[in-house]
């Protein structure tokens, strides 16, 4: 098994900061759309009558989309923070330790900010 890469080329962070920028158009337009969708829906509840059911339902659905738009936000800051770490030259280095985030990382999950083992403690005390 060979070792892993540790410095990026200027071809992979020119096609790094294209994927970026695509994924943060498409963040955005579903912010947008979820946006609309959401005050339509509440023009529509003030027209209509509702059961009990119909209030539940609703309610999961909301709930449901205001935990995509976290978890969607949270990913325009990690684009972001990623797209700055292109123009600063500091993409693929952990804003943690400074250590090396591998390529095979970087490719599978383009706003990178830590190495596997960062996040996975990250997380870890994010769920404590």
């Amino acid at each position: 098994m060979s070792a892993p890469k540790t410095e990026l080329t200027p071809a992979f962070i020119a096609t790094q900061r294209q994927r970026l920028n695509e994924m943060r158009e498409q963040l955005m337009a579903t912010g947008r759309a979820a946006v609309s969708e959401e005050a339509e829906l509440q023009e529509d509840s003030l027209n209509e009558s509702q059961s009990s059911g119909d209030d539940a339902q609703k309610t999961t659905l909301q709930d449901n989309d205001a935990a995509l738009f976290v978890r969607n936000r949270q990913r325009l800051v990690a684009i972001d923070r990623a797209l700055q770490k292109i123009e600063d030259g500091t993409y693929g280095v952990s804003d943690e330790s400074g250590a090396h985030i591998p390529q095979d990382r970087l490719e599978a999950i383009p706003e990178s900010l830590y190495t596997v083992d960062e996040e996975s403690v990250r997380e870890q005390l994010r769920d404590a």
